[in-house]
C-alpha cells in the first residue's frame, strides 16, 4: 500500500505533504528548494512507497491558468519522464495559500512565524492533500 504525495510546486520553493499509508490524513512534509525537488523526490521514494502524485493546478478565478502555470507545467512534464510509474493527478490550488495563512492565525503562530513562507507553502500542500482525501477521490 502506498502513499499520496502533494506537492505545491513555486519558483523557489515546493510545499510537500504526504498521506499515512492507509490514505486517511494528510501530513506535511517538508519544504525543499525548486531546484532541489527531484533530488527530494529521489530520496524520498527509495525509502517510502508513493502510489500517487498530487499536484496542484493554479488557476485563475475564472478557471484559467495563472501565470504561475508556465512554471508548473514543465515541472509536472519533467515529474512524469522522471517517474513514468507513478500517476499524477492535478488538483485545482485556489485559496490554498490564504486558508494555509488563516490557519496558521487559527493556531495562534506569532506574525514572525507567519511571515516564514516555507511554512504557508507546507500548510498549503497540506489542505491541498486532505481536500483531496475528502473531496476529491
Amino acid at each position: 500500500m502506498g502513499r499520496i504525495l502533494a506537492i505545491d510546486y513555486g519558483q523557489k520553493r515546493v510545499g510537500i505533504a504526504v498521506t499515512d499509508e492507509l490514505k486517511i490524513i494528510a501530513n506535511g512534509l517538508t519544504t525543499v528548494p525548486s531546484a532541489e525537488i527531484f533530488d527530494f523526490l529521489k530520496t524520498y521514494l527509495s525509502k517510502e512507497n508513493v502510489e500517487l502524485f498530487l499536484v496542484g493546478e493554479p488557476k485563475q478565478m475564472d478557471n484559467t491558468p495563472s501565470e504561475s502555470s508556465k512554471f508548473v507545467e514543465p515541472f509536472v512534464k519533467k515529474l512524469a519522464q522522471t517517474f513514468p510509474n507513478i500517476p499524477i493527478k492535478r488538483v485545482d490550488e485556489r485559496f490554498t495559500s490564504k486558508m494555509a495563512f488563516q490557519s496558521m492565525i487559527d493556531m495562534g503562530l506569532k506574525k514572525k512565524d507567519r511571515q516564514n513562507k516555507a511554512t504557508i507553502d507546507k500548510i498549503s500542500a497540506t489542505i491541498m492533500l486532505q481536500s483531496y482525501l475528502e473531496f476529491g477521490r
